[in-house]
């Protein structure tokens, strides 16, 4: 799967929770969950199980606690991915 279709499958997921339009509409691999889309730490949560359902992964701790921001969850994306 390339970059540019998870980055769109992430922007499906991550759209329901966000709290800033103009940060959504210019996503890319340094955008920030919190930080730049405001999502609370709850929603957070809310995206890893969602990025575990659509990708058909399982995220553990360790890397979710990782996944803050595009980049990141790119590349864990693509290491749970490959160990299918």
């Amino acid at each position: 799967m390339d970059k540019a279709t998870t980055i769109e499958q992430l922007k499906t997921i991550v759209k329901p929770y966000i709290n800033n339009q103009e940060a959504f509409e210019n996503l890319n691999e340094g955008t920030d969950f919190i930080n730049d889309l405001k999502v609370n730490s709850a929603n957070l949560v809310d995206i890893m199980l969602d990025i575990e359902e659509a990708f058909g992964i399982e995220i553990d701790n360790q890397s979710m606690e990782k996944m803050l921001n595009i980049s990141a969850a790119l590349t864990i994306i693509d290491t749970k991915l490959s160990e299918k």
